[in-house]
């Protein structure tokens, strides 16, 4: 089971238990219970009165109870005029005793708060002979009818279930595709249940891969999404199939750190990649809204997007490494005025330590010099292989670098603006950056199904490759990464910090991007502050692992 589905699983003998607001319990009985399928309470709750103004807590219990009781006798039409959304509450109810093949159903109503009810669902599910307990909590509100003025429950996905989301189905049965056990690149099982941070990974891997991989499907009950391309999500196998053997290039040891390291910072995302062959080594989110932005998300990166400013400045000869590079407290283009944190200067001072020190003014003056709007793309696209739909082996959202005009290509220069990148984006670039090549980066090997991985246009020219590592090496040694990297062991190690300014929120965005050897990584903190505060040490314990 899901772990967002709480509560104990009861197995063997179906439980009536006594709930809370003084509800009681409502169960439903199947044909194989010897029942008639009706409420188990000494009489079905009268549908709630009509009334005005908010809905009064002796209201939302009453509509509760009979929103219970019709539900737990298999009354699907009843059930569904006591929300707010009959049509597809009706569907969803019908859905849960047929489609789900639940056989048995009670409700244990708990605390209420406020128009706010929680209840406990213990259920039974039951395909050609075989039955299974389900057990999980969830909670529904009552609201007044816009129309009716009768206080009804608001209906969502969740009612019935607390991982369903808008457009989701339950449904039971033999699965679409069977099985897959994954392993990692020596071997070594990867399960949801040891690293959490894979679960929509190894999803993403039996739907697109797990009918050539010669398994059996067994039955299951299953969240169905409503997007095509979206993997399903097991809730209880009911029949065991026989996996298939899908060998992915991940670390284990890697992605055993990551896990761990994300658990430190709230809303925290990092994806660790292997620079001589593009492999993704790990890849681990620890976020309220369970979303995977390691993979596919899209914020703007902040200075860390300078590695490619700067590599594209080296390549067209503006700057170098060992040169001075003016870089005043603040300048302005086209009406923007930009500054440097806390409105430090670096006087006589190399493009190398402006690199280190995050000045923004320093890369943002050569936007005259550069003369072209498309340079940045261009450096971008042909050389990083930003935006050349990369084929990950599961779906990934490509960062993404448009043509900007006036203070927004200033923007952009340091990260911010229009630029979109997530984790695994900016592990690639710090990739790129550390071989001068780019590789795409692979969850599977593109033999496994024979498809075409990206490229780019051209390698990094070699002296800007060197110029590039050799900042970034300063930048952990004696920049605004060396706090973070100072834990990473050894000395052939570089990074880039970088905070991004959100619009609406109170604190920016933290990144931070490193190497260490042959592993990249590059983790994002949302609303974590500066990128050495939180995304740093994350990035530094993913670099140790490797």
């Amino acid at each position: 089971m899901n772990g967002a589905a709480k509560g104990a699983v009861i197995g063997g003998v179906f439980l009536a238990m006594l709930g809370g607001a003084g509800y009681g319990v409502y169960a439903l009985v199947g044909d194989d219970g010897g029942g008639d399928g009706k409420s188990l309470s000494a009489a079905a709750p009268a549908a709630p009165a009509k009334g005005a103004g908010p809905v009064s807590d002796k209201e939302a219990a009453e509509t509760a109870k009979a929103f219970f009781a019709a539900w737990s006798a298999g009354d699907a039409a009843k059930g569904a005029e006591l929300t707010n959304n009959p049509g597809v509450a009706r569907d969803a109810l019908g859905d849960f005793r047929t489609a789900a093949l639940v056989s048995k159903v009670a409700i244990t109503p708990g605390a209420q708060t406020g128009t706010t009810v929680a209840y406990s669902v213990a259920a039974e599910v039951t395909y050609e002979g075989v039955t299974k307990p389900l057990a999980y909590e969830s909670k529904l509100s009552v609201v007044r009818g816009n129309t009716t003025g009768l206080p009804l429950v608001d209906w969502d996905p969740s009612v019935l279930h607390p991982q369903l989301q808008k457009g989701e189905r339950l449904r039971g049965g033999p699965p679409p595709s069977p099985p897959v056990k994954a392993v990692d690149r020596n071997g070594k099982e990867l399960t949801a249940e040891k690293y959490p941070s894979l679960r929509k990974v190894l999803d993403d891997l039996r739907q697109k891969y797990g009918q050539t991989l010669g398994g059996t499907g067994g039955a299951e009950l299953w969240i169905q999404p409503d997007a095509p391309d979206a993997p399903r999500r097991t809730l209880l196998t009911l029949v065991e199939g026989t996996p298939g053997k899908i060998q992915t290039v991940l670390d284990a040891d890697v992605q055993d750190a990551a896990e761990k390291a994300v658990l430190r910072f709230p809303e925290a995302s990092v994806v660790a990649v292997q620079p001589s062959t593009g492999d993704v080594l790990a890849i681990a989110d620890h976020r309220s809204d369970g979303f995977s932005a390691s993979v596919s998300g899209g914020r703007a990166p902040g200075s860390t997007m300078k590695i490619v400013t700067a590599a594209m400045l080296l390549d067209r000869g503006l700057v170098s490494a060992d040169k001075v590079a003016e870089c005043p407290p603040e300048v302005s283009w086209e009406g923007r005025r930009f500054t440097n944190l806390k409105g430090f200067k670096l006087d006589g001072e190399t493009f190398s330590t402006s690199f280190a020190q995050s000045c923004n003014t320093a890369f943002i003056k050569q936007i005259k010099p550069v003369g072209d709007i498309g340079a940045l793309p261009k450096e971008a696209r042909e050389v990083f292989g930003i935006g050349a739909e990369w084929k990950v082996g599961v779906p990934t959202v490509d960062g993404k670098v448009p043509e900007a005009t006036g203070p927004e290509a200033a923007a952009a220069y340091i990260g911010q603006g229009q630029i979109q990148m997530n984790p695994l984006t900016m592990a690639s670039i710090t990739a790129t950056a550390r071989t001068g090549v780019f590789r795409q980066p692979v969850v599977v090997k593109a033999s496994l199904d024979g498809r075409a991985l990206a490229k780019a246009s051209r390698p990094m020219k070699p002296a800007v490759a060197a110029q590039l590592v050799r900042m970034m090496k300063l930048t952990a040694t004696g920049g605004t990464a060396q706090g973070a990297m100072a834990a990473v062991r050894g000395s052939d190690k570089g990074a880039k910090t970088g905070s991004a300014e959100v619009d609406g929120a109170q604190s920016p965005d933290s990144w931070f991007t490193g190497f260490s050897g042959d592993v990249a990584a590059a983790a994002m903190v949302q609303g974590g502050g500066h990128g050495a505060d939180a995304a740093g040490p994350i990035v530094a314990a993913v670099l140790n692992a490797g």
